[in-house]
């Protein structure tokens, strides 16, 4: 599964947000990996659009296997304080992701076109 999601770091903040995803916690590296969050990556716009990429069995599963560790919840609450206000004030950055859909994908239509 691939799934693509976005939300929005607060665009004042965007030069601490790389500087906390330059050097990314490595029992959080190892938390994601563990937890089937495959190829994935983060995309930051200068606005503060954040766009992120990842594979995974099911994206769903993948989030519930993060929140059940505690070097996430550590993690979120770091980041917390980067993003966009959301609805709920309370609520952790990986909670308000923006699911996008899928249109196109390239080797999909590729196949199903019996082309290689």
């Amino acid at each position: 599964m691939r799934v693509c999601f976005r939300s929005s770091v607060q665009p004042a903040l965007i030069d601490e947000y790389r500087r906390r995803h330059a050097a990314v916690w490595p029992e959080m590296l190892q938390a994601l990996k563990d937890a089937g969050w495959n190829n994935y990556s983060l995309f930051l716009a200068p606005d503060g659009l954040l766009v992120g990429y990842v594979e995974c069995d099911d994206f769903d599963s993948a989030r519930a296997r993060m929140a059940l560790t505690e070097v996430n919840a550590r993690w979120q609450a770091e980041m917390a304080s980067l993003f966009e206000n959301t609805e709920d004030p309370g609520q952790a950055p990986d909670e308000g992701f923006q699911v996008l859909e899928e249109v196109f994908n390239l080797d999909s239509q590729l196949a199903a076109a019996g082309s290689h």
